[in-house]
């Protein structure tokens, strides 16, 4: 079962991730932790993706799917995977299938995790973090015992300019833009899954699971 997972920032995706693997027991690949094991490992591909960071660039889609490639063809990944991160284009997407066709692979379900805009915006922004001890806060779901104010050791905590209202806003935007190509693309081909992201952690994992779980139950 090969599985391809998209999901706006703040929309759970690492945890409904976690939860895929944990429960079908298959490898969550992520093109950025790839290419930090490639770079530890100096492989070809490696060596070759670090020279280009170092320089500043962009990793090419040749060396990602390369990367790619290597990485299910592993021991782990014989039952299958999800891909998080990746594809990103639809060109990449092409290449994508072009390279599990030619290794006898094909992808299964591209689920997408669908979570309102003015919901994601209250998830994200309402996150407070201490700038001492790292824990976390939200002022709506995990409040601390006092407003503003660590519960462990008292410091003053502090939002992410990256969890501001118009980040977030802004990040949706882009996400938006980038995957709605890819959306098409893959609903055109029959793959999409929408699942509704705005319940509960336990309701989305329930979703999950009957689709994957019916698609294991469909095979030969």
């Amino acid at each position: 079962m090969n599985v391809i997972l998209f999901g706006p920032p703040g929309a759970g995706k690492g945890t409904q991730a976690q939860f895929i693997v944990e429960r079908f027991g298959i490898p969550q690949i992520s093109t950025g932790d790839m290419l930090r094991a490639a770079v530890k490992a100096q492989s070809p591909l490696g060596v070759a993706a670090k020279s280009i960071m170092d320089a500043g660039g962009l990793v090419s889609d040749e060396i990602v799917l390369g990367l790619v490639k290597e990485r299910i063809s592993q021991q782990d990944c014989h039952n299958g995977f999800i891909l998080d991160g990746f594809p990103r284009t639809t060109p990449q997407a092409d290449a994508l299938i072009a390279l599990l066709d030619g290794v006898g692979k094909h992808i299964d379900h591209v689920v997408s995790l669908e979570v309102d805009g003015a919901e994601i915006v209250q998830r994200l922004s309402g996150r407070r973090t201490c700038p001492s001890c790292g824990k976390g806060y939200h002022v709506a779901y995990d409040a601390p015992k006092v407003a503003g104010i660590c519960d462990v050791c008292g410091a003053a905590l502090v939002q992410r300019n990256d969890d501001r209202e118009e980040t977030v806003q802004n990040r949706l935007d882009v996400y938006r833009e980038q995957t709605s190509p890819l959306k098409d693309y893959f609903e055109q081909r029959g793959l999409m899954r929408h699942i509704d992201g705005n319940g509960t952690i336990q309701d989305i994992q329930g979703q999950i699971c009957s689709l994957l779980e019916g698609s294991v139950g469909d095979r030969p």
